[in-house]
């Protein structure tokens, strides 16, 4: 018999230690449990805002073989390279960058030509190098397709990136692969209200190709250049990268 008490005392001192464990550890999980779950919210909620509240700028550049035309003493195509080079590394490095190219190749037939469009560096932050680097590896050599090339950047650049979206465009002359930028736009506007072009129409004097092209930016709210110099041209894209506010365009019947 008091071997058997002993052993019930025993087990009660046991049970008792076990219960005041359980008691202590449920008492403590829902603080961890709270913890972790604010932490994990957290991570999340920046994550998620990532790359979507940042400024996301596309530059399409024309590499047609007009810009080998001198201008100064260079070729156009020069000229652009040097003021890519000054302007680049003075955008703030969260702001997401990337860079499409049009008329570098001619192709088999002018079919091919009118396509020649490439994404050469995909949108993303701290992408100053890449952009320097891809405007070097191209020359110019073919057509001018620049509805081609805003419907890539519209349907294919521009997947999966939420907010304002900027392209800036620039070319020495107007669209010559049979269709209209400006009407593309004017049908865009429709259906899309986050995507703003500037132009910069380096060096162009033909009237009905400047009209089209300010069409193009006005009406997608963006801003329209016509610079003639190399001075001009940096001082159209330093311009165009500001912070200046935007005119909404509405189309009239």
């Amino acid at each position: 018999m008091g071997n058997r008490h002993r052993l019930s005392e025993i087990d009660n001192c046991n049970m008792n230690k076990i219960i005041s464990f359980l008691i202590i550890v449920f008492s403590i999980l829902p603080v961890f449990a709270g913890t972790y779950s604010l932490k994990s919210y957290d991570n999340f909620d920046r994550n998620s805002l990532s790359g979507n509240n940042s400024e996301k700028i596309l530059f399409i550049l024309d590499y047609s073989n007009s810009m080998t035309e001198l201008l100064e003493n260079k070729t156009k195509y020069e000229l652009m390279v040097d003021t890519i080079r000054k302007i680049i590394p003075s955008i703030n490095p969260s702001v997401m960058v990337g860079l499409r190219v049009y008329g570098h190749k001619m192709g088999f037939t002018p079919i091919d030509a009118c396509k020649a469009s490439t994404l050469a560096v995909p949108l993303q932050s701290n992408n100053a190098g890449n952009i320097l680097s891809g405007v070097e590896k191209y020359r110019p050599s073919g057509m001018t397709p620049i509805t081609y090339s805003l419907k890539q950047a519209v349907l294919r650049d521009f997947i999966g990136f939420k907010g304002d979206k900027r392209i800036v465009l620039l070319t020495d002359g107007g669209e010559n692969c049979d269709e209209s930028p400006c009407e593309y736009v004017m049908n865009l506007i429709k259906l899309r209200k986050d995507i703003h072009i500037d132009v910069i129409a380096f060096n162009i004097k033909d009237r009905e190709d400047l009209e089209q092209l300010k069409c193009t930016a006005l009406v997608t709210s963006g801003k329209f250049y016509n610079p003639t110099t190399s001075a001009e041209l940096i001082r159209s894209f330093n311009q165009s990268l500001s912070k200046e506010k935007r005119v909404e365009a509405k189309i009239l019947p």
